[in-house]
């Protein structure tokens, strides 16, 4: 299988590069993808007291989405950006905990595969998720096409935890356990700057998966009691901290401009959640103050509403992307795959379905996203489509049909007045199926 694989990745290489045309042509990558974060969570985005003047000004500089999705939960999302298909295709369907035998396969082709054929550098830093590689060493990042990596596993609150902790891995070699939660954000950070200063002219890929805000939350010691928001903000400003040592370190080596920068959440804030073994409150016992907010729309993690899986999300791209501009356009986090590998000058898999699609239009501003409609997974069941402003939800008795561009907050189920739309779309969701 993975000979064949080294054929379609030799393929995705469609033309010759030398490291004057990398240095020349191709774009660097840097995507932070955060975890658990509401849509309001930013001060761009409407957070009246959390404070992010790198995230803002990243977003004055470039492109924010209103409608940018990812998934209900953790490994769905992150399947999804890294292969850039929806997870009924990749089997990664729900969070993979310590001991699951469940994980990405070796025969998924992800997005730092198809990087590393365009002659990219490619690493890894934060929560990997995507299986235990400790049960399953073919689970591991580096054999899905990244050079480096220092993150752990999983997240950090399994109960109950591994015997001795959550582990933290360089590369192949356990470094920490427990892991020292409340040094991730700033640890992670000095990875991404090292490995940005070590850069020589070739391009490269950073793949930074902040483990926070997820619950527990935890900021280093600097950003205690920095937040008038108390401790999720806090945790929040420390996370637009790393966003701005990565930039300035950009600027410091001069790519700025030829670099890709995303900022994303990988679902919406964690609503309904109980404690497990959290540092203050007993287990089952909600600690509010320590979780996302979703602003306007309904519900968090875990649903199909709005408030699950639309999420904040922000590109950068000096003097490709033009600053200032926000959009309202369907975009998902199956999108940046084809993207990116557009921008670097290949071609995407053609021997299995791809659900991503190619935005390069919409980020550089001369027409809209290419994505026209979207389907809403929980685990294998589709329980949503959104077509343009209408967005039709099954996973109750009835029928769910919102308009989003006058209810974003999903108030209003008007099935009932508009059946029409309802039977066009459920026979849209039936064909998807």
């Amino acid at each position: 299988m993975k000979v064949l694989l080294a054929a379609i990745l030799a393929a995705l290489a469609t033309a010759p590069h030398s490291a004057t045309a990398q240095r020349s042509t191709q774009p660097n990558f840097v995507v932070f993808l955060v975890d658990d974060m509401g849509m309001a969570d930013l001060s761009v985005t409407g957070h009246p007291t959390i404070r992010t003047p790198h995230l803002d000004q990243m977003a004055r500089e470039g492109l924010r989405f209103t409608s940018f999705y990812a998934a209900p939960a953790c490994t769905p999302a992150r399947g999804m950006f890294l292969t850039s298909r929806y997870p009924v295709r990749t089997g990664l369907l729900w969070p993979t905990g310590p001991g699951d035998s469940s994980g990405i396969k070796l025969d998924e082709i992800t997005l730092p595969e198809a990087l590393k054929a365009r002659g990219y550098r490619t690493a890894m830093f934060g929560k990997w998720h995507l299986g235990d590689f400790e049960t399953e060493p073919s689970f591991h990042p580096m054999k899905h096409g990244f050079d480096e990596f220092l993150g752990i596993p999983y997240s950090h609150d399994y109960f109950p935890i591994p015997p001795n902790g959550v582990p933290l891995y360089r590369d192949t070699r356990l470094i920490e356990q427990p892991v020292v939660h409340s040094t991730m954000t700033k640890r992670l950070t000095e990875e991404t700057v090292r490995f940005i200063r070590e850069s020589t002219g070739q391009p490269f890929f950073i793949y930074v998966a902040h483990p926070m805000p997820h619950i527990p939350i935890a900021s280093s010691e600097e950003f205690r009691g920095h937040s008038l928001a108390g401790r999720y903000g806090d945790v929040v400003e420390e996370l637009d901290w790393s966003v701005g040592q990565v930039l300035a370190a950009l600027k410091e080596r001069r790519i700025d401009s030829n670099t890709v920068t995303v900022f994303m959440s990988d679902n919406g804030p964690w609503l309904g959640m109980s404690f497990q073994l959290y540092d203050r409150g007993p287990r089952g016992v909600k600690l509010q103050g320590d979780i996302g907010w979703s602003g306007m729309l309904r519900d968090g993690k875990g649903t199909t509403f709005e408030g699950g899986i639309r999420v904040p999300g922000i590109v950068r791209w000096p003097g490709t992307v033009p600053g200032g501009r926000v959009s309202s356009d369907i975009v998902s986090i199956l999108d940046w795959f084809p993207t990116f590998v557009n921008a670097a000058g290949g071609k995407m898999p053609a021997d299995r379905p791809i659900d991503g699609v190619d935005i390069t239009a919409l980020l550089r501003g001369t027409g809209p996203s290419a994505r026209k409609d979207l389907f809403y997974f929980f685990q294998s069941k589709l329980e949503a489509v959104r077509d343009g402003e209408w967005k039709l939800r099954v996973a109750t008795a009835g029928p769910q049909l919102f308009n989003l561009s006058t209810d974003p907050a999903e108030r209003y189920n008007v099935a009932a007045t508009n059946p029409e739309i309802v039977a066009r779309l459920q026979a849209k969701m039936d064909a998807f199926k």
